[in-house]
């Protein structure tokens, strides 16, 4: 049997506490890992064109605040 669906079957069998706990740990971990993903993006440029385009929009003055809700 293939890994995941071991997996899977274990987490069939959880308690409703547990599966919370579960999941509460997983979310936690994808955030991790997505945090690492983009810090090495910005290490490797990848966004750099965005400071530059902040940077332009500012010495433009058409820079724009924006906000984001969560």
């Amino acid at each position: 049997m293939m890994q995941i669906e071991q997996l899977q079957k274990e987490i069939n069998r959880l308690s409703d506490g547990e599966f919370e706990r579960l999941r509460r740990w997983f979310a936690e971990k994808d955030w991790e890992r997505w945090d690492q993903q983009v810090e090495a993006d910005i290490k490797s440029g990848k966004f750099a064109f965005l400071m530059d385009e902040a940077l332009l929009a500012k010495k433009q003055e058409t820079l724009q605040e924006s906000v984001y809700y969560v």
